[in-house]
């Protein structure tokens, strides 16, 4: 049973920093192209950020993230982590790691992780 388990969130200011990280077992973590949704109070889901499986790591980012978010992982550590930067209140959301056959779908999520970006 593959189980990712997320950490790292938390209150931070506007215009700060935060790193999430998102641990992946029970699964072959080389096998997943390893993503990040958010889903922001009476919204749906969104993409944020995405990380193939393959070791040449392609990311893809949405608009909202491009120049300020960066996703990486740690094969040996069976970790994805989400870099954010210039953090609005907007992005107040929960966050959810992904794990995604390459393509695909994410066919595994975490519980969610909370950011609050608030003065």
């Amino acid at each position: 049973q593959v189980q990712l388990v997320e950490s790292g969130g938390g209150l931070v200011q506007p215009g700060g920093s935060l790193r999430l990280s998102c641990v992946i077992s029970g699964g072959t973590f080389s096998a997943y192209d390893m993503g990040w949704y958010r889903q922001a109070p009476g919204s749906g889901r969104e993409f944020v950020a995405a990380i193939d499986w393959s070791g040449g790591s392609t990311t893809y980012y949405a608009d909202s993230a491009k120049g300020r978010f960066t996703i990486s992982k740690d094969n040996a550590k069976n970790t994805v982590y989400l870099h954010m930067n210039s953090l609005t209140p907007e992005e107040t959301a929960i966050y959810y790691c992904t794990a995604a056959s390459p393509l695909g779908s994410p066919d595994y999520w975490g519980q969610g992780n909370q950011v609050t970006v608030s003065s």
